[in-house]
């Protein structure tokens, strides 16, 4: 038989194993078995000025607490906006990023859900949150955790809107299609509160101390991680020679037992000295970041994504990157991340970018939806 008639008759029983659901590995096995990670999320950078824009549209429309339990609009990653539903909200292909707006006197109402979540405050004062029995005071540059099917529920006792990050695992949770979620009985929007105000948080004042009970591990003996000592901790950090990389960077710990705060999600707060210039490297779990504060930008698979205040900017997997500090000013970079997940699957690997003194050349620059 020619080789022509050989290719055909394959082609044509291809187009017969597609029909009966089934597939030929001899001409898929390097798409099913890849050489190294190809995410289906790419680099992506959304402007604060856009996303605030589209929130200041809903909050005409919608009143939080009656037509809509959350007022929050996530980012879709463009790798990732074919997928149904509504590109499964992912920012990555294992974490869910968006902004929630909340006015004074909303509540938002308490739930629950297998997906980890944590916040982080971005702007304005006056709002708590309820988690687990105890209300937790929200402020800017702080840290908030709710771990898997822990109860949460959101208000704004203050006179101005609040703003702040939400980062879930939801993309990871319906993929494996294992999300559960559960709200209050009767209608109610609140859990009654079983500990004094700002329990946690109270309990740790000592820094790199614990109450004695809690050297059993436990999901979240810590629920709210304050600016002012991240900050507190960046600056002795920044008395010793910065991360090749990061610059000075810190990640929030679960006192109990030493690793993540969230169970699934990590978190970070990095600060680049002004004109930090950081070598470029990638690693296999993906990182979501905001710009707390400062300006500057980083260089993604050779493509330079200028940032300032407010920004979000997306590095997925094994995608090579470098950050630069261009003011004079540090900068602070909150970021989330999903190596939790890679570490415990034992995914995770990391490397140096090699060539060209561990700098990668520009070759486009991103220009940001506005």
């Amino acid at each position: 038989m020619s080789d022509k008639h050989v290719n055909q008759d394959l082609e044509a029983l291809h187009e017969q194993l597609k029909k009966d659901h089934l597939g030929p590995l001899w001409s898929s096995i390097h798409q099913l078995n890849t050489l190294e990670p190809k995410p289906r999320s790419v680099p992506y950078l959304w402007k604060w000025s856009l996303i605030k824009k589209r929130l200041d549209q809903a909050k005409e429309l919608l009143t939080v607490g009656e037509e809509a339990d959350r007022r929050a609009v996530f980012l879709i990653n463009p790798g990732m906006a074919d997928l149904e539903p509504v590109g499964w909200g992912g920012a990555t292909q294992t974490l869910y990023a968006a902004v929630q707006a909340v006015k004074p006197g909303e509540i938002a109402p308490a739930h629950r859900h297998t997906t980890s979540a944590v916040r982080f405050i971005i702007k304005g004062h006056g709002a708590t949150g309820r988690v687990n029995g105890e209300k937790i005071t929200f402020e800017p540059g702080d840290y908030l955790i709710t771990p898997t099917l822990s109860w949460h529920d959101h208000a704004n006792e203050g006179d101005e809107e609040v703003y702040w990050m939400d980062c879930l695992d939801s993309p990871f949770t319906l993929y494996l299609s294992t999300c559960f979620t559960e709200f209050l009985p009767g209608n109610k929007k609140q859990q009654d509160l079983v500990v004094p105000d700002d329990y946690s948080s109270r309990r740790y004042q000592g820094g790199m101390t614990r109450p004695i009970s809690d050297r059993k591990p436990s999901l979240a003996p810590l629920g709210r991680y304050k600016w002012e000592l991240t900050q507190k901790g960046l600056e002795g950090l920044s008395d010793f020679d910065p991360d090749p990389f990061d610059g000075y960077a810190l990640e929030y710990i679960n006192p109990s037992t030493g690793k993540d705060a969230c169970d699934r999600i990590g978190a970070r707060m990095q600060m680049l000295p002004p004109g930090f210039k950081g070598k470029a490297h990638r690693h296999v779990h993906s990182v979501i970041y905001h710009v707390f504060r400062g300006q500057g930008y980083t260089i993604i698979n050779g493509v330079r994504f200028d940032w300032s205040q407010g920004d979000f900017l997306v590095i997925p997997s094994w995608a090579v990157h470098e950050h630069v500090n261009t003011s004079d000013e540090p900068a602070y970079l909150f970021s989330t991340n999903d190596l939790p997940i890679m570490e415990a699957l034992k995914f995770e690997r990391e490397e140096e970018y090699q060539e060209n003194n561990g700098h990668q050349e520009i070759k486009d620059v991103f220009q940001p939806r506005v």
